[in-house]
């Protein structure tokens, strides 16, 4: 065992420690559920998106290519979901075994995460009311982009918003525990006990078998 790990064996954890090390496990359990949702559904997505988007009168390329967007943003999302979750986990061991490293890597995560979750619910809100195509003149696409939409179940986005939005909120509250006075002492590095001066040896004792008498002029 290393000399690292005894100091924070006998300092008792704070409770914020370990409330913010098991949001953030819950945290990453989460989004790997969400990404599983989201895959086992985008099939039936795109095949409800291929059979209306035959009736707007667009070409087999644009519908091709609006089906792989679908379907690459699935994927991604789920790529990105399985490497957040791992990071999110190996922080949380790290500040339950008081690494401060792993702390100040939990507040960048956090930070990015905090921005990411306000930016993808902007995303989900503005999903049905913003048009994807570059020509809001051309009404193909504006009937192909709209098949796409409501190809998805209508849960869909109100359960990706409410994700967004408890995402941001789980980031931040896990910042703030981590910030907390109640929190910094488990992340100090123990002081090594302080050094206690020895005193000097004794003289020697004189003892008679040693003494010589002065050498005679």
């Amino acid at each position: 065992m290393s000399d690292v790990s005894i100091p924070q064996q006998s300092r008792p954890r704070p409770a914020t420690v370990t409330a913010a090390a098991a949001l953030m496990i819950f945290m990453g359990v989460a989004g790997l559920v969400s990404a599983v949702v989201t895959l086992a559904g985008i099939s039936g997505v795109v095949d409800r998106f291929r059979e209306a988007a035959g009736r707007t009168g667009a070409s087999q390329n644009d519908i091709d290519g609006l089906a792989g967007f679908a379907w690459g943003t699935a994927i991604a999302t789920a790529v990105l979901a399985v490497l957040l979750a791992v990071v999110l986990i190996v922080l949380a061991l790290g500040n339950l075994r008081g690494r401060n490293g792993a702390r100040i890597a939990t507040w960048v995560v956090s930070a990015l995460g905090l921005l990411c979750g306000c930016c993808g619910l902007l995303a989900v809100i503005s999903q049905s009311a913003l048009s994807w195509n570059i020509n809001a003149d051309d009404q193909v696409a504006e009937d192909l982009t709209q098949a796409l939409t409501d190809a998805y179940p209508g849960w869909w986005i109100g359960l990706n918003g409410g994700l967004s939005a408890a995402q941001a909120l789980g980031y931040l509250v896990v910042a703030l525990l981590l910030v907390l006075p109640a929190s910094h002492p488990y992340f100090r590095a123990t002081p090594p006990a302080p050094v206690v001066p020895q005193p000097p040896p004794p003289p020697p004792e004189v003892r008679e078998t040693d003494w010589q008498p002065p050498a005679q002029l």
